[in-house]
């Protein structure tokens, strides 16, 4: 049988290649390893997203779903560094709890709490802060390679330059034949496929030790990482493509100004940043050729891509043997 070849080995892709995996599908990953976007040291487990509060369809089924796939592999052994600590959402004024409350669905698991009951120093001028206790962060390129070596997909290490339904050529000449194809590239394969999505380049600081003991995000946001911890957001505009990052000082002098009006920075040292580009404008499902795509999860990768990965390959599998979308 001809495997499943997935494009792209970023946290869609992987975890597409896993969830393959356990329906008994055999998979090989194409994975050009230019810069993922996944491998960010310390992504949010954030249900409430934005300055407007808003929660994405199906993120209170994506999030338990990947807490829940995260610990069936640190259990198979796997180092993974995160926290299930809950995440705060420290709000300006009463205008904008009004949004949250607004847009707050029934079912999510959330609480106000006065600035003064939160167990660490927030910076003057927060009304209330929202407390979400089923949130946290997660170390992205330890849980995508967890989640990648966990299939035992064969993965080729080369950039697909052209593919069909059923096979994919890469940059050195060979021709993989496949059973389906399933594209998950991220802002740079999207760009170079030529594909529709929206490209947000996005900053983060490194810091010698976390700010705060759980995340704290309005605006920017403040995380523990598996080495101190972090400060990030998205400065730069919108884009129609992949473009190489850069962090100009207006960037880096808004960024410290986000972070202090979360929490006091003193005594903090930035040791290092990172960039990566994220990509939206969500595709999960076939195209008109018969190549399957799963793309354009913006900021929500770690949030709701395991559980639209684990759909996508039951529907794929579905073509042949096995079902199987639990972690």
């Amino acid at each position: 049988m001809s495997p499943v070849v997935v494009i792209g080995g970023g946290v869609a892709g992987s975890c597409v290649a896993y969830f393959l995996a356990r329906a008994g599908r055999p998979v090989t990953v194409v994975d050009a390893g230019i810069h993922a976007a996944s491998t960010v040291p310390s992504a949010l487990l954030n249900p409430v997203r934005g300055q407007a509060g808003r929660v994405p369809e199906r993120a209170l089924e994506g999030l338990p779903f990947t807490w829940t796939l995260l610990r069936a592999l640190v259990t198979a052994g796997f180092d993974i560094p995160h926290g299930a600590t809950g995440v705060y959402r420290p709000v300006p004024d009463e205008k904008t709890r009004a949004k949250f409350d607004r847009h707050r669905p029934d079912g999510l698991d959330a609480q106000w709490q006065n600035p003064a009951q939160v167990p660490f120093a927030l910076t003057t001028g927060h009304t209330a802060v929202l407390y979400l206790p089923q949130g946290g962060w997660v170390d992205g390129a330890a849980f995508t390679r967890a989640v990648r070596e966990a299939s035992g997909a064969t993965v080729i290490r080369a950039r697909a330059t052209a593919w069909t339904a059923a096979s994919v050529t890469l940059d050195d000449g060979r021709t993989l034949p496949a059973a389906h194809v399933v594209h998950c590239g991220g802002s740079v394969g999207t760009t170079w496929a030529g594909l529709d999505g929206t490209h947000r380049a996005g900053t983060m600081l490194r810091l010698h030790r976390a700010a705060t003991p759980a995340p704290v995000s309005f605006g920017a946001y403040l995380a523990p990482a598996a080495h101190g911890g972090v400060l990030g957001a998205t400065f730069e505009g919108p884009a129609t493509r992949w473009r190489p990052e850069v962090l100009p000082l207006t960037s880096l002098e808004w960024l410290l100004r986000k972070g202090l009006a979360l929490v006091p920075l003193m005594d903090t040292a930035v040791t290092g940043a990172w960039s990566g580009t994220r990509v939206s404008g969500l595709v999960a499902g076939p195209d008109t050729a018969g190549v399957w795509h799963l793309r354009g999860l913006g900021s929500q990768g770690f949030l709701l891509g395991p559980l639209l990965a684990a759909e996508l390959a039951g529907r794929i599998a579905r073509h042949g043997a096995g079902d199987g979308l639990s972690p």
